[in-house]
């Protein structure tokens, strides 16, 4: 395991060729758990090489007691509903970052259906024991939506197995709602209806049927390339089997790219990128797409473009406190990034900043580790602290830099 990776951008490619980013793991999760409760499964096609969706796939199937979910916010939340509405009895733990992620509304939920459960700590928060699932209590369920839709999507796949069905009724804005509306849409593929109502969503009893299913590759991680495409002044890239008709929310990153000068087309072979004019954004609302955050604020900083962000309230409860974390790294380079009422400005930097290397720590923090290669383009160089934290959702993204022209050592 390597402590920092030091890289750089010498080779100045007008066309940086074509990348194959993997599988989207928010597809892919949501497909193995929707998969395993098919009364006959089948096998989901390109599914992610991240590590997050690996230990999705085996803890599914995992006979054990007790379930560790390491760092993985999307498993714990969507196994705490599978194991606990299919009358399982687990122990599921984490790590020290996970048992500081709450989980206490999706808890409230699963115990107002008849799942018992209890904490093993701190009221709240992972680790939990869940301990049987006899008689659904109720059929509808009332939610805050606006902490996390992963809440959501998970008590929505397994509502068709509930004897009454469930009618989740939805209280206050819901995050990243784009990621629930590919829960829906796979849910759909799958053979369940989901009726949408005014306020919420029901869904019946019914059963899933395995249906053959193909992973689109990740839209979050294409983010890091299209900030290596407008940094590098490249001219044509090519993102290799991406489809314009997208179930990831994150495929709005067409439209949010483009005022950076990045114009997308998409063919038979996927989403090839070229230059057009830029008119850079004075505001961005994250809402519907929070991973793209730190993407943009690195972005903004390199072009010393000053950006109001909002839609970023699910940001401290991540992998990191992500505020806390873009704020002190962006300050390495003379920038910043200041919180106020609900919104968050980035303060490009001054000077010659642009003439010294910088050291990036990554907080256990896949997305900031690949957010920040990038300036690798504009500076002499970068070194990133602990680099297989990649391996979160992108396994191969050093490899990848090193074959358009980045070198790592």
């Amino acid at each position: 395991m390597r402590k920092e990776i030091h890289i750089s951008y010498q080779k100045k490619n007008i066309h940086l060729g074509k990348v194959l980013i993997p599988g989207s793991k928010s597809e892919s999760n949501r497909a193995l758990l929707i998969n395993a409760l098919c009364k006959v499964p089948g096998s989901i096609k390109n599914l992610s090489s991240a590590r997050d969706t690996e230990l999705m796939k085996f803890l599914l199937g995992s006979t054990s007691k007790e379930i560790d979910v390491k760092d993985a916010g999307t498993v714990m939340r969507f196994l705490t509903a599978f194991f606990g509405l299919t009358g399982q009895h687990k122990i599921l733990t984490g790590t020290a970052r996970m048992q500081e992620r709450p989980i206490g509304i999706l808890v409230n939920a699963l115990r107002e259906l008849g799942v018992e459960i209890d904490y093993l700590k701190k009221e709240g928060y992972p680790p939990i024991s869940l301990n049987g699932f006899e008689t659904q209590k109720t059929d509808t369920i009332t939610i805050d939506g606006s902490v996390s839709s992963q809440y959501l999507s998970a008590l929505l796949m397994l509502a068709p197995i509930l004897p009454k069905g469930l009618a989740l009724i939805i209280e206050g804005e819901t995050t990243s709602k784009p990621y629930l509306q590919m829960t829906i849409e796979l849910m759909q593929h799958f053979g369940v209806d989901v009726e949408e109502l005014s306020n919420g969503y029901k869904v019946h009893p019914a059963e899933y049927v395995y249906t053959p299913f193909t992973v689109e590759p990740d839209w979050s991680s294409a983010s890091y390339w299209y900030s290596i495409f407008v940094l590098s002044g490249a001219e044509h890239l090519e993102l290799a089997a991406f489809k314009e008709n997208s179930l990831q929310g994150d495929r709005n990153l067409v439209e949010l790219m483009r005022p950076f000068g990045v114009e997308t087309q998409f063919t038979f072979e996927g989403a090839v990128l070229t230059r057009c004019t830029p008119n850079l954004p004075e505001a961005i609302d994250f809402s519907d797409s929070p991973d793209l955050a730190q993407t943009f604020a690195v972005l903004c900083a390199a072009l010393e473009h000053s950006c109001v962000f909002t839609g970023l309230h699910t940001l401290k409860i991540k992998e990191t406190d992500r505020v806390a974390a873009i704020k002190n790294e962006l300050q390495k380079l003379g920038a910043d990034f200041i919180e106020e009422n609900e919104t968050w400005t980035v303060v490009p930097p001054k000077g010659n900043w642009k003439g010294k290397e910088v050291y990036i720590n990554t907080y256990h923090d896949h997305r900031m580790a690949m957010a920040f290669a990038p300036l690798a383009c504009v500076l002499p160089g970068i070194t990133i602290e602990a680099p297989e934290v990649v391996n979160k959702s992108y396994p191969s993204f050093w490899e990848d830099l090193e074959k358009v022209g980045f070198v790592n050592r």
